[in-house]
């Protein structure tokens, strides 16, 4: 979404012109809309040059799983005529620390931007969200949070006159190349072995246990593990998993996956060097770097040639100086942008 420029000072002021140009602002219908919305957010993201692309199926069966958000309720369309000029996207879910936060997804086609729209959509976004908020008083915080890609400035900029502030960096880093692979063995006492389905939940509680001191961590609960089991990052051909030989504990694991409609769409051999973790009793031991070597290894077996993936800016592990070691290097900074959320704030 973006800021257009000469953009109405309010959002009433928003609404109205948007009114004025024929615009139409009505919930989600359901399926029968996917199409249109996915044509809106592929060319929205093209415009900001993201990299993301979507299709009808991935919509389909993501909307399918969602359990904080009822898209009849926590979606809100811009059309005009047939054609879906921008849409907005409400969920919800609580950090360890109790902080709840209220997700944004947001899309305008280039078209339809600079008329006031985005401002009218992020307004009824703001709206919904403290209207869920008042449903869960319990919570001792609450606040808006959107996650900001490198090339959606405007959206960003939308954003900052409404309020928001960066709150966290988080990088993309790449790796243009699947040659001269560093061997960084596996330290004493581990073992990759090939995974198993009787492994899944055990590789998904560790790496949940792994992640419990990071910035931002979120509990996930069975919905979460039952997504993740039908979600297309699940492909445990790829992953390299380290075990314990004495304990048969998971010591960390990568979970390298290929995104084909990615690929597609832009061109590319990439594979994602993704969810790594290592248990905190066998962190500084090098078991990152041999995981990493190992998921680089097989991607390339498998065609691609290039990977990337996403770090924390501030991660206190050094996982940044680790993905550095193993050829990757920084292609985009992107922004988590939060603002506080206080029941009866008018936004």
């Amino acid at each position: 979404m973006n800021a257009p420029q000469n953009r109405p000072n309010n959002p009433e002021q928003a609404f109205l012109r948007s009114q004025a140009q024929g615009v139409k602002f009505r919930a989600f219908a359901g399926p029968a809309d996917f199409e249109a919305m996915v044509a809106c957010a592929n060319a929205s993201f093209a415009a900001d040059q993201t990299g993301f692309f979507r299709k009808v199926e991935d919509v389909a069966r993501d909307y399918a799983a969602f359990t904080s958000c009822v898209p009849e309720r926590d979606v809100w369309i811009a059309e005009v005529g047939t054609e879906i000029a921008g849409y907005v996207r409400s969920w919800h879910w609580a950090q360890a620390d109790g902080l709840r936060l209220y997700g944004q997804f947001a899309v305008m086609a280039p078209q339809w931007r600079r008329q006031g729209i985005g401002a009218s959509l992020h307004a009824w976004l703001e709206s919904r969200q403290r209207e869920t908020a008042a449903e869960h008083r319990s919570a001792p915080r609450h606040a808006h949070h959107a996650f900001v890609t490198q090339g959606e400035t405007a959206r960003a900029a939308l954003l900052e006159k409404s309020g928001y502030r960066p709150e966290r960096y988080f990088l993309t880093m790449e790796r243009h190349t699947l040659n001269d692979i560093a061997d960084f063995p596996l330290p004493a006492g581990l073992e990759v072995r090939a995974v198993q389905p009787e492994h899944h939940r055990t590789i998904w509680d560790a790496h949940a246990r792994a992640f419990q001191t990071h910035w931002g961590y979120a509990p996930p609960d069975e919905a979460d593990h039952q997504r993740w089991l039908l979600s297309p990052v699940f492909q445990p051909h790829l992953w390299q998993v380290a075990w314990d030989v004495q304990t048969n504990q998971v010591a960390g694991q990568v979970r390298g996956y290929i995104d084909d409609a990615w690929n597609a769409a832009n061109g590319r051999k990439r594979g994602w060097t993704e969810f790594i973790s290592v248990g905190e009793t066998w962190r500084h031991r090098g078991l990152a770097r041999a995981l990493i070597s190992r998921s680089l290894r097989a991607q390339a077996a498998a065609g691609m040639y290039e990977s990337a993936l996403g770090v924390d800016s501030q991660n206190l592990s050094g996982a940044n100086r680790v993905y550095e070691d193993c050829g990757f290097v920084v292609a985009r900074r992107n922004c988590v942008y939060r603002k506080p959320l206080e029941l009866g704030d008018k936004g």
